[in-house]
């Protein structure tokens, strides 16, 4: 495999390290280890001495080049603020998926890697809390780890209940380490629910502080584990269908939805084969029913008003980053000079940049003619 990965170069000192600010960035990975058979995580420092300011939740893009072929793929930042000197991303195999099978057997101690960020408003600094509840299931894990370390780095006894689902005993991805947490933290409840409960489920670091439950997230078991959910703000992350399901059980039992949150990069999250097939069919999409009229530069694309922005800039082979394509990551802004355009999402912008004309290409359509600015 063709990859484009900068060889090595020597660390930096934190002792002179600046605040390292929302952008492109060059990172050096300084350490790989596996958290479990499928899940590898990857510790960063700056090619720059540089200390990491991101809020706990937020995800970084990386922009890789496999093949010749350039590719954006978020992934949550797994480490905590409150440890600035590195940057952790924790990432999960996919069958045959190109980036994160890429990043598991290429990339090694010393390469150097493009990333863009921090981005997301699934975080503890934008939504407040006074109890948390974290629900996540699979690799949704991360930005709740990220969450807690903050939380109990920061604070004295944050009131925290953790309830994680995983298939297996051998899924759990940073087990050791959240028992840490739960130790010494009194106000900290720790639990799992697993699909499959072998006979060993209960033998471990983590038995001492949790409790490890066969099945699968229902109505019973939260009351039972979380008794007072309904007086926690809830933080969900995991695959879609868990999310959908978490959503509908709370709303089915009564809780305030405004306490409820989730992270939302949709089915595109992390390394998906649905995202390169999203892209082909953009690229191939025919313009026989088009209405309006794209120009970026000398080019010039007819669009229905069905297409998006990003339709149009990859069917010309234009350069851009589109990494979520859920109106997430905010790596696809782009800026419309002269036209109208509707957009379904704009929370990876600010209100700056809204006010300048910025959007998300891969979440706006046309509703005239347009020139964009790339």
């Amino acid at each position: 495999m063709n990859v484009a990965i900068s060889s090595q170069v020597s660390m930096p000192d934190p002792f002179f390290a600046q605040q390292w600010q929302s952008g492109e960035h060059q990172l050096v990975c300084v350490e790989k280890w596996n958290e479990t058979h499928d899940v590898m995580s990857f510790r960063f420092q700056g090619t720059e001495p540089v200390k990491f300011h991101f809020k706990p939740g937020q995800f970084l893009t990386l922009l890789l080049e496999i093949n010749g072929e350039k590719i954006g793929r978020s992934y949550t930042i797994s480490s905590s603020p409150s440890r600035p000197y590195s940057i952790v991303l924790t990432v999960k195999r996919i069958a045959g998926g190109k980036v994160s099978n890429y990043l598991a057997d290429h990339l090694e101690v010393g390469h150097v890697v493009r990333a863009l960020g921090p981005d997301g408003v699934f975080n503890l600094v934008d939504i407040t809390a006074q109890k948390y509840l974290f629900l996540s299931a699979g690799c949704g894990i991360t930005p709740m780890f990220s969450m807690s370390r903050w939380l109990t780095d920061t604070e004295i006894g944050p009131d925290i209940s953790f309830l994680h689902s995983a298939k297996t005993n051998n899924d759990l991805i940073f087990e050791a380490a959240i028992a840490q947490m739960a130790e010494r933290s009194g106000n900290f409840k720790l639990n799992y629910i697993l699909e499959e409960l072998g006979i060993f489920a209960n033998v471990g670091i983590s038995a001492k502080f949790t409790d490890k439950q066969a099945g699968r997230l229902n109505a019973e078991n939260l009351a039972r584990l979380v008794p007072d959910f309904k007086a926690r703000t809830v933080f969900v992350c995991g695959p879609e269908p868990y999310m959908n399901a978490v959503k509908a059980l709370l709303e089915s039992l009564d809780f305030d939805m405004s306490k409820f949150h989730q992270e939302s990069f949709g089915s595109f999250k992390g390394d998906s084969a649905e995202l390169d097939a999203a892209k082909e069919q953009a690229a191939n999409h025919t313009t026989d029913t088009s209405d309006f009229m794209l120009s970026i530069g000398d080019r010039n694309r007819t669009l229905s008003a069905e297409q998006t922005l990003l339709d149009g800039i990859e069917a010309e082979g234009l350069p851009i980053i589109a990494a979520c394509r859920s109106g997430v990551c905010g790596a696809c802004k782009c800026k419309v000079v002269a036209g109208e355009v509707e957009s379904s999402s704009q929370m990876a912008l600010t209100a700056d940049e809204i006010a300048a004309g910025y959007v998300l290409a891969c979440s706006s359509k046309l509703k005239s003619d347009v020139t964009l600015e790339l």
